[in-house]
């Protein structure tokens, strides 16, 4: 029999703490562990994903950081603004939560929808990131093979947010296909339950769209403009864009790092843990 992999079990041991803030008026749910007395590290989670995207990644991080894992604007129980979300959006949501907890600056490591953010955050607000972490990150470009396959897997996933179609969102960012993510398909389950979640997916999926998309994305004049030191984090088999499409975003950031993780998927934090932990606290912690 397999092993029963459990958010729960992930978090064991571990000192963390959920909760809500008050960001500028929207309630912002988080996971957060560390000390006060830490630099800050923010990590923010994919489309249609929320904080428990890195229960494999607190502890480790927690020891160097104030770390703080949230569900961002209109996703898992966060408020939803009712309005179709585009990266300006969630950048400022970003930067109410960072004055919501007292930090002038913080490194941001984002994977997919949350490295687009991340980045955009860099650009606008360079003042305010101290380090920047693109993981799988999205923005770069406009698949319309794999927008159309987010689109589908994801309002299948809320209109009828049944096991098998909850876990075929899931296990689509995932390389091991073996294995059933039973845990993490329950999670996401319960917050696609939540009412009125089948209109909130709808304006999470507004980047999805060609003419939004195309006038949020982000080419060599943006990331051009990135000052803060950079890790762009890549693997073997991300469904949204090949390791090609990887070193071209690092290519563009000055200065930026680049780090291939064979054998995961969309979700190198959660798919291999320890590989990943190592590269983001050896790049954090650098001096």
């Amino acid at each position: 029999m397999p092993e029963f992999e459990s958010v729960w079990s992930d978090l064991q041991g571990v000192a963390f703490e959920q909760g809500y803030l008050d960001a500028r008026g929207v309630r912002t749910r988080y996971l957060r562990a560390g000390d006060p007395g830490k630099p800050v590290l923010a990590l923010l989670h994919g489309s249609g994903g929320h904080a428990e995207a890195y229960v494999r990644n607190l502890a480790a991080h927690a020891e160097h950081f104030w770390t703080w894992s949230v569900d961002m604007l209109g996703h898992g129980y966060t408020d939803k603004p009712g309005h179709p979300l585009e990266v300006g959006h969630y950048v400022a949501h970003l930067m109410d939560v960072l004055d919501a907890i007292g930090a002038q600056t913080a490194s941001i490591s984002g994977e997919s929808l949350g490295g687009w953010v991340a980045a955009r955050a860099a650009i606008d607000h360079p003042d305010r990131v101290h380090r920047l972490v693109l993981n799988t990150a999205g923005g770069s470009q406009a698949d319309p093979e794999v927008m159309k396959r987010i689109i589908t897997l994801s309002m299948a996933a809320v209109e009828n947010p049944s096991w098998e179609t909850v876990q075929a969102r899931i296990k689509w960012l995932m390389a091991d296909k073996t294995k059933d993510y039973d845990d993490i398909v329950a999670s996401r389950q319960r917050i696609y339950r939540l009412p009125g979640f089948v209109d909130a997916m709808r304006d999470i999926m507004a980047l999805q769209d060609p003419q939004i998309r195309a006038r949020n994305l982000l080419g060599p004049a943006e990331y051009g403009r990135i000052t803060a030191p950079t890790l762009v984090v890549w693997t073997s088999d991300d469904p949204t864009a090949d390791v090609e499409e990887g070193k071209r975003i690092a290519s563009m950031i000055p200065g930026a790092r680049f780090e291939l993780m064979p054998g995961c998927g969309h979700w190198p934090q959660y798919e291999d843990p320890e590989t990943f932990n190592r590269l983001h606290l050896e790049f954090l912690l650098e001096r």
